[in-house]
């Protein structure tokens, strides 16, 4: 079952980010890192081909309150997002279980830096001792070998291969990890 979440008042700050709400003024942020070719690619969806583009995906973040801007604490540049997904039901969980999937993209400016599992071990964190989440789900498709880095150093746990429908129109082979919370019983 999808756990409720807003991210609309949550702030989190690790050493060297803070994952907070979206907001309008970080479109120009946004469309930077989204346009690049080979980004969002990596997660299912094709680069940004303009700033209106990036603004309308933009607005939906900001609408549906699920999605973290990760913004970088040196400089005020957002350089990515985390998402807490609605999870598909076929995950084979058990029904009264409470929890969501996470995603995430990153600029391709700071790959290979730790960024994004610093960021999701934070939102782990807060999802299982805050908000009292049963579970969280991650995964990523079979050619994306720095999503499966953030997985494995995250320390999820294999559930099953999977494949997932793009909204590049591509059924994506990939895997699904999950995550318990350890304060809890399954």
């Amino acid at each position: 079952m999808n756990a409720p979440i807003d991210v609309t008042d949550i702030r989190i700050e690790t050493d060297r980010l803070i994952l907070r709400a979206w907001k309008e003024t970080d479109l120009h942020d946004f469309y930077e890192y989204a346009s690049i070719e080979g980004v969002g690619e990596k997660a299912g969806w094709n680069h940004h081909q303009s700033p209106e583009e990036s603004e309308r995906i933009l607005s939906s973040f900001i609408r549906h309150k699920k999605t973290f801007a990760l913004e970088l604490k040196e400089n005020g540049k957002v350089i990515g997002s985390l998402g807490l997904e609605p999870r598909d039901e076929d995950a084979g969980l058990k029904e009264h279980l409470q929890g969501r999937e996470v995603g995430y993209v990153l600029s391709k400016d700071y790959w290979g830096r730790g960024l994004m599992p610093e960021a999701v071990q934070a939102v782990i964190r807060y999802c299982f001792d805050v908000l009292n989440f049963d579970y969280l789900t991650c995964g990523h498709f079979d050619h994306n070998d720095r999503s499966r880095r953030v997985v494995e150093k995250c320390g999820f746990t294999y559930l099953k291969d999977v494949v997932t429908p793009t909204v590049r129109g591509i059924d994506e082979p990939g895997k699904m990890y999950v995550m318990y919370n350890p304060h809890k019983e399954k």
